[in-house]
């Protein structure tokens, strides 16, 4: 009965993401691996476990700078397997966290990478939003009325792009750092034009376009969309004083084919149609603030 039991109880293992972090940690006497690759094996084979006695697994990126900011709030020891496991409890609670399927920790670490940091950037741009407070001309909160217009916006752009597999990416400087989304969508039939979005993407993806709205400043969009058996298509607008203005079909290949760190040119890419992109026109007023 315990065993069944303990099936029904969730596991998440904390996992370290480079030998950066792994040398931080080694200060700890605690901390028994002695290399990298070791620990990354041993903790494949702790995930590969879990999930043979079919218990539901998530790994979650361990941080030794938030470990140990953490102990040092909470009063915990950090020298000790159960400092580690707390905090390890606390990061499956915060949601930026992968499943484990069985993946091996070459896909897993890149994907939990990548979940992490896209947990950062939604929470990043939360907070420039809601930290934007009230405008004194009409009293509508900015940072609210800034997420409800990128909302609108995005709905637009995809009616508009129609059906396909739909790529966009959203870049937005922000006070302290480059603010950047993604968002994958699939488009539907003209009778069913609303397109399909992960949830969480779609938040993420709406909250940085909202912050670049509210900010005022500059910032862009690019949509890319694949439809079998024809050339992918290639749009982009710039972000201007809270509107997305249309880029030209020349400005949208000079983005994709000039070397952003050198300034030189690179070879279109094949099979690749680039293009302007379309209006995108909502029926809520400009943004002003």
């Amino acid at each position: 009965m315990r065993r069944a039991l303990r099936r029904e109880v969730p596991s998440t293992v904390g996992i370290l993401a480079d030998e950066q972090d792994f040398t931080q940690m080694r200060r700890y006497r605690t901390f028994a691996f002695d290399d990298y690759p070791t620990y990354l094996r041993q903790s494949e084979k702790l995930l590969k476990t879990l999930s043979a006695q079919q218990l539901h697994t998530s790994v979650a990126l361990f941080d030794p700078d938030e470990f140990a900011e953490y102990c040092g709030e909470a009063g915990i020891e950090a020298d000790a397997p159960a400092g580690r496991s707390r905090f390890t409890a606390e990061l499956a609670g915060r949601g930026a966290s992968v499943p484990y399927t069985g993946q091996p920790m070459g896909t897993l670490l890149p994907e939990l990478i990548n979940r992490t940091v896209r947990q950062a950037t939604w929470e990043y741009a939360t907070m420039l939003l809601a930290d934007l407070g009230v405008c004194a001309d009409c009293g509508q909160d900015i940072g609210s009325a800034a997420f409800d217009r990128a909302s609108r916006i995005l709905m637009r752009i995809l009616e508009l792009a129609g059906p396909g597999e739909h790529h966009l990416v959203c870049s937005v400087p922000g006070p302290d750092e480059q603010l950047l989304a993604v968002l994958h969508a699939q488009g539907g039939p003209p009778s069913a034009p609303s397109a399909q979005i992960d949830a969480a993407e779609g938040a993420e993806f709406v909250s940085v376009l909202a912050a670049g709205i509210a900010l005022g400043g500059s910032g862009g969009v690019v949509l890319r969309t694949s439809v079998q058996g024809t050339s992918d298509h290639l749009h982009g607008w710039r972000l201007h004083q809270g509107r997305l203005d249309p880029l030209t079909a020349g400005e949208v290949f000079s983005a994709y084919c000039t070397d952003a760190a050198s300034g030189d040119p690179l070879s279109p890419e094949p099979g690749v149609e680039y293009c302007a992109g379309f209006p995108v026109t909502t029926d809520d007023p400009e943004n002003h603030h």
